[in-house]
């Protein structure tokens, strides 16, 4: 397939935001019957600057999904297509690139010292949930979380329970410093216990969590996914090819830049950033909704026991706990295939 030129891109990319724009500005919702098809993907106006969205769906009258991508800064919209393939045919599935990530940081381009908090992208989820309830015709959609998603997800779950059939929350992260200190006193004796002594004399060089230098955080992920390679089953290499129009050298670029930008975001250069703040509980414990966890068994960075001790402390319409066997913090086929039970088994029939 040719390669489009630099104008090229330009122009698409500028033709895709009008149109993103001028359907976020119609009062009108898009689907117009319940077996139309839908694939859009633009810029939308939210909370001030415009933001990127991909909808794709095979029938109007399925059930939405609106997913949090995690990072901040790693969006799934470059690979939604290759991660979801078939699940358009019974859902519609919304990828929303979250500020400072992605086609939305290509569009807004934040100075340094320009700050995210995590008030502020609950209320950018809020509006996103809000147009697509608008622009589809739907009264609800489900909102799925992984990673920071999950983060975000809870603070949005929490806020307008309205707004949502059901929250899944999958590799879900409940307390910053919880979730922090168990995954460096983890992998430290997984160290220890396979004589990795490389590995042993770095972690007790960092030191116990919390700590004030950002990069910290990064070198104990790069350990956690060593280990954690050990005992799970990796995704198949297709999901991680991005889509032609996130493939461009300049497109590439500015993920990059956005999940450098994000990543200090989150962590904060002296430890002080949004995930430091992070603490669920102290939201309260009471939903308004479904809530479901699906947990890797292997998870590292996300205690699959510390979440399950949140999960006990909520109060749900209904809510179940999910641990999934081979499966760490980052996804693989056997955490989709445990989202889509949940979905199609537990979620969907409550929506009838």
């Amino acid at each position: 397939m040719r390669k489009l030129g630099p104008v090229l891109i330009l122009l698409a990319l500028i033709v895709l935001s009008c149109f993103g724009l001028a359907q976020a500005a119609s009062p009108q919702p898009i689907c117009a019957a319940p077996k139309q098809t839908i694939h859009e993907q633009g810029y939308v106006p939210i909370n001030g600057i415009e933001q990127w969205i991909t909808i794709n769906g095979a029938r109007c009258g399925n059930p939405v999904i609106l997913f949090l991508h995690g990072g901040p800064g790693n969006p799934l919209s470059p690979f939604a297509d290759n991660i979801y393939a078939g699940w358009e045919q019974h859902y519609t599935l919304v990828q929303w690139d979250q500020r400072g990530a992605g086609m939305t940081y290509s569009k807004n381009r934040p100075s340094e010292d320009t700050k995210l908090s995590l008030e502020q992208m609950r209320d950018d989820g809020i509006a996103v949930a809000t147009y697509l309830q608008q622009h589809l015709g739907q009264q609800k959609v489900i909102l799925m979380g992984s990673s920071w998603g999950s983060i975000l997800g809870v603070y949005m779950a929490k806020a307008r329970p309205d707004l949502f059939h059901a929250y899944i929350g999958t590799a879900q992260v409940v307390n910053a410093q919880a979730n922090l200190s168990s995954m460096y006193r983890e992998i430290l004796t997984l160290a220890q216990a396979a004589n990795d002594t490389a590995t042993a004399e770095r972690l007790a060089a960092l030191g116990s969590p919390p700590w004030r230098d950002p990069r910290n955080f990064g070198i104990l992920r790069r350990f956690d996914r060593k280990y954690e390679a050990l005992v799970t089953d990796a995704p198949p290499k297709h999901w991680w090819q991005p889509a032609a129009l996130y493939a461009t050298p300049q497109a590439l670029a500015d993920a990059e830049a956005g999940d450098d930008y994000s990543y200090i975001q989150f962590m904060g250069w002296q430890g002080d950033g949004m995930f430091s703040r992070v603490d669920l509980p102290a939201l309260g414990t009471n939903f308004g909704l479904p809530v479901y966890l699906l947990m890797g068994e292997e998870d590292l960075l996300s205690s699959a026991a510390i979440a399950r001790s949140y999960f006990e402390s909520i109060q749900a319409p209904h809510k179940s706990f999910v641990v999934v066997p081979r499966a760490g913090h980052d996804p693989n086929q056997a955490v989709l295939d445990a989202q889509w039970r949940v979905l199609r088994e537990q979620v969907t029939p409550l929506l009838h």
